[in-house]
């Protein structure tokens, strides 16, 4: 019996995991983010039940939410890209040219294994190198999605 610190991952929602991860990754990168403004015209504003002794500071959330908002959408960008480098040579090229370019939601599995590797490679070693990146991925960024055990032959409750 061999042991194996690396847990056994459900491919199917570690993959749909993943590829969620870079269809994120995507809008993050290549929509630009809208800043907020603050309204400097007065407005009418109905308070029932007198005094809430709360004091609203426009500028300073509509800043707050500007810089966090940016910072958060770089820092989830860094995060992914460090995953990514962090594979193989064959593994993050598959990756990158089928997840990470701006046109990945066109292009097909089919065109990766066929036109961008040189020489072509089958389905079935593209989808090998693929789960291969999918695992070191699922768990570089803490999305995997752990495959339940079953016990006494018994399938596990949903």
């Amino acid at each position: 019996m061999q042991i194996s610190f690396l847990p056994e991952l459900d491919r199917k929602r570690t993959q749909k995991a993943v590829e969620e991860a870079f269809r994120q990754y995507r809008l993050f990168k290549y929509l630009s983010f809208d800043e907020r403004e603050p309204t400097i015209t007065a407005s009418y504003e109905l308070r029932e039940g007198g005094r809430t002794n709360l004091t609203s500071d426009q500028t300073a959330s509509i800043a707050t939410h500007n810089i966090d908002g940016q910072a958060g959408r770089r820092a989830y960008l860094e995060r992914v890209e460090r995953a990514v480098n962090r594979l193989p040579r064959m593994e993050k090229f598959l990756i990158q040219e089928r997840y990470m370019s701006e046109d990945s939601e066109y292009i097909t599995d089919y065109a990766i294994y066929c036109h961008s590797f040189n020489p072509p490679i089958s389905e079935g070693t593209y989808t090998k190198i693929r789960w291969k990146a999918f695992y070191k991925i699922a768990l570089s960024l803490n999305i995997e999605v752990i495959k339940d055990k079953v016990v006494n032959n018994e399938q596990p409750t949903s």
